[in-house]
């Protein structure tokens, strides 16, 4: 892949790439695939006949069910071989993540452990602290947490007042603190600690092991979802950790929680895709099973909206998920040309990518949502019911939008990320965006009688990222450095760069497919990507326009609202029929299988 065109974190919002360019689901190879069949398989057999004795709860089985993923190797996927792992890419770390996803609270427990709890260590530890602790966390014999939020210390991470002093005799960093809302809390042998050592202004980060004197976990935390998976806080009593526990260096704490919850949010992209698979699945079986008057509820025109808007969504946001993934693997394989180790190399490679990670858990979570959202109506009352797995999967999906930094500090990090990445120089924002200020009048790329049918998706989505550079040069030239108090507008040109980054790789995904497979057995996702867009287009025209008419006003604000409404516009089409088939193929398989 290092042969073709990979773009720089946002670097999509001024420029293109071609399908050829990006990786996409059916391009698993056979090594890939047998990855996910056996975290399947590991669910149908180990999982589900135990989940609700998991939800009792029962965190002493949640974490046997988790040293059995271990003895399986599952915990090992992105570890190198060196350490117990099998040194698998990140497309292929990905795929073992959405498959996962579909394990209600032990997806939540597993990936606790296998990111967040593990790959501080693997990624910024030293050779010593991978022997001592990696090994054992890949393979199950110890289990991993990661501790950062504090009582007064969520989103402003670097506010925390956990503390570390060294010792009179040097060997000791001695800990106090409180650390909440720390998932695997109750059964975790290792946590990553994060502390300012004496009055640094930043963090630095500590391996703490449970058995440490003066470590006490509180009872576990009564939530609304995710019951199997252990949540409490955690207190540290002059706590004496070894010098030698400290991760990195010191002061480097809060890179590494920032890169760490890059690579929470990109992997839960991910987690949520297999939920949202889970929810189509549970959806499709109910309603072809349940019948109102005389006929299967699958038949009725409402229901098979439904049906496909969830297939719809979560078809995007695959497109997008296995697009970055791979930018993610070319970016590693540089990384260490370039000199790094395998740890530093794969960390930076994953953190460039910080845009890209905002977006799909933004995205990613609100999809789940409204799928899951959307299972429960078609089951009816029966969703209301804790027999159901919709129910489960409901309470469960609440989460995501908090999970990793919330989704209203993701919508503000899809744009400063991206503003900040430009003004380093990584590609000209601000410079496109100033070009297409000269003529509004003609800033819409006019259709062409000759274009094909890619041709004219393309050319849409040019428009559309057309329309997030002219909100951007708009807001800031308006606002400058005080932009980023304005929230609301930042809001709204994040919801527009989502729809940009979902509706460009889900076109690059299904060009690439009918290229591998021809145009006839990439009909229905057409369907999808016509639908897609058709939607997009609108979500970004009220989104744009919101945003304009809160930096101007009068003649300008007229010449503004115009060129974005030109921008946006999309030709029309049947979309109940073509809901109508994509549902039809979805009832037919009784499964998802797009």
């Amino acid at each position: 892949m290092e042969n073709k065109q990979v773009l720089k974190s946002g670097e999509f919002l001024v420029r293109e790439i071609t399908p050829a360019d990006i990786f996409i689901p059916e391009e698993y190879n056979e090594e890939q695939l047998m990855i996910a069949q056996t975290c399947r398989d590991f669910l149908q057999t180990e999982l589900y006949p135990i989940v609700d004795k998991l939800d009792a709860p029962d965190i002493q089985l949640m974490k046997a069910t988790l040293k059995k993923a271990g003895e399986l190797g599952l915990m090992g996927i992105a570890l190198p071989e060196e350490y117990g792992g099998f040194g698998q890419s990140f497309v292929t770390q990905m795929l073992a993540a959405e498959t996962i996803g579909a394990g209600y609270s032990f997806s939540v427990a597993f990936m606790a452990h296998t990111g967040i709890g593990t790959l501080p260590i693997m990624y910024y530890g030293n050779e010593d602290q991978r022997q001592r602790y990696v090994t054992k966390l890949a393979s199950g014999e110890m289990i991993g947490a990661y501790c950062l939020t504090e009582p007064g210390a969520g989103s402003d991470a670097n506010s925390g007042k956990t503390q570390a002093v060294l010792s009179e005799d040097g060997k000791h960093y001695i800990l106090n603190g409180q650390k909440m809302w720390i998932t695997n809390a109750n059964f975790a042998d290792t946590q990553v600690v994060f502390a300012k050592i004496d009055r640094d202004r930043v963090l630095s980060a500590f391996i703490v092991e449970r058995a440490f004197p003066g470590v006490t976990v509180n009872p576990d935390e009564h939530k609304m979802g995710i019951k199997g998976s252990s949540t409490a806080q955690i207190f540290y009593t002059d706590v004496k950790v070894p010098v030698e526990n400290l991760i990195g260096a010191r002061g480097e704490g809060f890179r590494i929680a920032l890169s760490i919850l890059h690579m929470g949010r990109i992997k839960l992209g991910a987690n949520v895709l297999g939920a949202s698979k889970k929810a189509i699945n549970d959806s499709v079986k109910y309603a072809n099973e349940r019948k109102q008057f005389g006929v299967l509820i699958s038949t009725f025109g409402s229901i098979k909206h439904k049906l496909a808007e969830q297939v719809i969504r979560t078809f995007a946001l695959e497109s997008a998920i296995y697009r970055v993934s791979n930018d993610v693997d070319v970016q590693i394989r540089k990384n260490k040309a370039g000199g790094m180790d395998q740890g530093r190399a794969s960390i930076e490679g994953i953190s460039h990518y910080a845009v890209e990670a905002a977006i799909l858990k933004v995205y990613g979570s609100e999809a789940l949502d409204f799928i899951i959202d959307e299972a429960v109506q078609i089951h009816g009352g029966m969703g209301y019911s804790a027999e159901m797995a919709v129910e489960r999967g409901y309470r469960d999906s609440r989460i995501n939008r908090i999970f990793e930094g919330t989704n209203e500090i993701n919508r503000l990090l899809v744009v400063d990320t991206a503003m900040k990445r430009a003004m380093k120089g990584d590609f000209d924002l601000m410079g496109a965006a100033e070009k297409l200020t000269d003529d509004l009048e003609h800033i819409a790329e006019p259709a062409s009688s000759s274009a094909g049918y890619y041709d004219e998706k393309t050319r849409y989505i040019r428009n559309f990222k057309k329309a997030v550079l002219l909100v951007i040069h708009g807001a800031s030239k308006t606002f400058d450095k005080k932009l980023g108090y304005e929230q609301e507008i930042l809001n709204n040109i994040s919801d527009m760069i989502m729809e940009v980054y979902m509706a460009e790789s889900t076109v690059l995904r299904v060009n690439k497919l009918e290229g591998m497979k021809g145009s006839e057995a990439v009909a229905l996702y057409r369907d999808i990507l016509d639908i897609l867009v058709y939607d997009a287009a609108d979500n970004i025209r009220k989104a744009g326009c919101n945003a304009l008419y809160c930096f101007t006003e009068g003649e300008e604000a007229a010449r503004l609202d115009m060129a974005i409404q030109s921008l946006s516009k999309v030709n029309g089409f049947n979309t109940k029929d073509a809901r109508r088939r994509i549902a039809a193929k979805l009832i037919e398989e009784n499964q998802y299988k797009f």
